[in-house]
């Protein structure tokens, strides 16, 4: 019997899974593997089934899927050793990529099944169209050193989970140090320079002092509610790396004039993105530099996409991060829109439900 690998995206709601599984079943495909991957668009489910001899077709098994909310569906013929368990396969390409780290470009291509692969030199550029014109075919994998891996794929559209799994082989397999963001200070566009660094335990009080020099309503922005101050589990929580990281911005007084922070999120390769900036210091730049440093930090940690909630009048927040390159989701929420960033050079999707899941 034929092995066929199938990729389709769905709406990222209950029981759309089900539908799918169903719907191949009733074609008599018995699902051999199964794979939920995130994507900027919802979710794509990838199964490895067998056909019965002379039974569905790759055209016919699309239709069916389609059928069952499936869409942009790709059926391509698998091997039977793309049944091995993709963790065990993951880990026996980094233990490979250790002893030959030259091969890198060809052991990505393994792990992410690519039709091509190559050395990028310099800069990885803002975008890399693919020759049948869809730039998702196209990934760019940082390795360090100003140099990257550029893979293609015909017709199958890399997934944000699969770039945070070439990411994440690289940094497991080539490991270097990732240095704690150092204090730097940031120039703002009157002149003034104020310093920028981690949150430290130690900042509980001025944190909450912070909170206490802001208005109702830039609360209100920020927590969509006017909350007076996070506890001080919160501010611990921000110093654990694991939560992600946390920025505050001094004065020439040394008060904390703002937080930026960037959160992880169940999705791979994603994060969140959100900040307080208190109201005597709004519209000097400090929000677009603290917003600057955070996608670097991004970038750093193999993110793929930032993304940030906001109420919807809140338009302050939404030019600065689509002046950034983001793009604005309508949300199930009533008055929250999400505004998505891509971190590795291709559009954030746009003008549809969104949903996001916070670790």
């Amino acid at each position: 019997m034929p092995l066929l690998r199938i990729r389709t995206e769905i709406e990222d709601r209950p029981g759309r899974l089900a539908l799918l599984t169903a719907a191949l079943a009733e074609r008599g495909a018995n699902i051999l593997g199964l794979s939920v991957q995130m994507d900027t668009e919802g979710v794509v489910d990838e199964f490895i089934v067998d056909v019965p001899a002379g039974g569905a077709g790759a055209r016919e098994l699309a239709e069916t899927l389609g059928a069952g909310g499936g869409v942009r569906t790709a059926v391509r013929p698998a091997r039977a050793q793309e049944l091995v368990d993709e963790t065990t396969r993951a880990l026996a390409l980094a233990a490979r990529l250790r002893t030959e780290p030259r091969a890198v470009p060809a052991i990505l291509a393994e792990l992410l099944r690519a039709d091509e692969s190559s050395w990028a030199t310099g800069p990885a550029p803002d975008g890399a169209d693919g020759e049948d014109g869809d730039d998702r075919c196209v990934l760019l994998v940082p390795v360090g050193g100003g140099r990257a891996v550029r893979l293609r794929r015909f017709g199958l559209p890399f997934t944000a989970t699969e770039a945070a799994r070439a990411d994440a082989l690289v940094r497991a397999a080539l490991p270097a140090e990732r240095p704690r963001p150092a204090s730097r200070r940031v120039p703002l566009r009157d002149g003034t320079h104020v310093v920028v660094r981690p949150i430290e335990r130690r900042d509980a009080d001025a944190v909450r002092a912070l909170h206490e020099r802001c208005s109702l309503e830039s609360r209100r922005m920020r927590y969509f509610s006017p909350k007076p101050y996070p506890p001080p589990r919160a501010v611990e929580r921000f110093c654990e790396p694991a939560h992600g990281l946390t920025l505050v911005a001094e004065g020439p007084d040394g008060s904390l004039l703002a937080l930026a922070h960037l959160i992880h999120l169940v999705d791979p390769g994603v994060a969140e993105v959100a900040f307080l900036v208190e109201d005597a210091w709004q519209g000097r730049g400090l929000g677009r530099a603290l917003a600057g440093l955070l996608l670097t930090h991004g970038r750093d940690r193999g993110l793929v996409e930032l993304r940030a909630s906001a109420l919807s009048e809140n338009a302050r927040m939404r030019r600065l991060l689509v002046s950034l390159g983001g793009r604005t989701r309508r949300t199930d929420e009533d008055g929250i829109v999400e505004i998505r960033l891509r971190l590795d050079g291709r559009a954030a999707a746009s003008d549809s439900p969104a949903h996001s899941r916070t670790a």
